[in-house]
């Protein structure tokens, strides 16, 4: 029976005691400690670890089925629901994850119609902007297709779904992406009055493009070669990039209001930093594993460091995209 890893485990128990079924991410959220009573009601203090996990599915049937009984909550509810103050904290630290995304020619117009509701105060950016400048509705809707990508490619690290699917999967929302993109850069071109410096939008937009851009390479590399098991650390890098994806999603919706969420964009852009320097600990262990197991196949070794380094790419630009926000926030908070 192979050993599991922390976050492997935490995910084995989600499966056995909820019938939730996922893709963790390997850099714990964060941990605290409690006393458990046992059975002779003696108590002994225990440490708890707790990691994302990106939900695949909820089965209707699981091993602790009659024993326990699943509910959804929400996050206030969750919070309210347990005894432990520091998982109460943590719990109330966590924030909804990001909409599903749909092709840009439909979220783009939702989404500027709901943010003049929601912010009243940028009536006056709006009004001196041309329809066609939608820089907010623009890194929203391009964070949502850095989501979907990376579910896609950590769904076909991890075996869900078919190889060629999931590729195919990852080639459409890098070109959602690049249409994105490409409205963003006419629209610098063009509109007199930008929420930043031209050069500020136009590089956040780029090193979120570069990102689903290496997602794309790392399938296309895959489908190259016609690779169809993975390492341990590229699955777990893959649960980096979600992580990373979901970070950007809930991040962009705050450079809207920079004084209001310069607190929490820190925060956010601390966490992105934070799991790129953990994904680096996983590739280079990935590489000495690669390395001692293709002794006799210098193939092997050829094609999973390419794919290595892709990925590697991908959460490099992750912190690129941390990088770009920090300095909004200096320069505009």
């Amino acid at each position: 029976m192979r050993c599991h890893s922390l976050h492997e485990a935490a995910a084995v128990e989600a499966y056995e005691e909820a019938g939730v079924r996922g893709i963790p991410c390997p850099t714990a959220l964060g941990n605290f400690m409690y006393w458990k009573t046992k059975r002779a009601r003696l108590s002994q203090q225990a440490s708890v670890t707790l990691y994302p996990l990106a939900v695949v599915e909820q089965l209707d049937d699981w091993p602790e089925r009659d024993q326990r009984t699943a509910r959804w909550f929400s996050l206030a509810d969750a919070a309210a629901a347990v005894d432990e103050p520091e998982l109460k904290r943590l719990i109330a630290g966590f924030r909804p994850p990001p909409a599903p995304s749909g092709l840009a020619s439909r979220v783009l117009p939702a989404l500027q119609t709901r943010a003049r509701r929601r912010f009243p105060v940028l009536g006056w950016f709006h009004r001196l902007m041309p329809s066609q400048g939608r820089f907010f509705e623009q890194f929203e809707a391009h964070a949502q297709t850095l989501v979907a990508g990376a579910e896609g490619l950590a769904r076909l690290l991890h075996g869900e779904g078919d190889i060629q699917a999931m590729i195919e999967e990852i080639v459409r929302r890098e070109h959602d992406a690049d249409d994105i993109t490409r409205e963003v850069l006419q629209d610098v071109r063009r509109v007199f009055v930008t929420p930043f410096d031209r050069s500020a939008i136009t590089d956040l937009i780029g090193t979120m493009d570069d990102a689903i851009d290496q997602m794309n390479q790392t399938g296309n590399t895959i489908g190259l070669y016609g690779v169809t098991s993975f390492e341990p650390q590229m699955r777990d890098m893959s649960g980096i990039i979600v992580e990373a994806a979901r970070i950007v999603a809930e991040a962009m919706p705050l450079l809207r209001s920079l004084n209001d969420n310069a607190a929490r964009l820190h925060e956010l852009t601390g966490r992105l930093i934070q799991i790129e320097g953990h994904a680096d600990h996983i590739h280079d262990q990935g590489l000495r594993a690669l390395f001692k197991a293709s002794r006799d196949d210098p193939m092997q070794f050829i094609t999973g460091k390419e794919i290595y380094s892709h990925l590697e790419r991908v959460v490099d630009k992750f912190e690129d995209v941390a990088n770009e926000i920090q300095g909004l926030v200096i320069d505009h908070a």
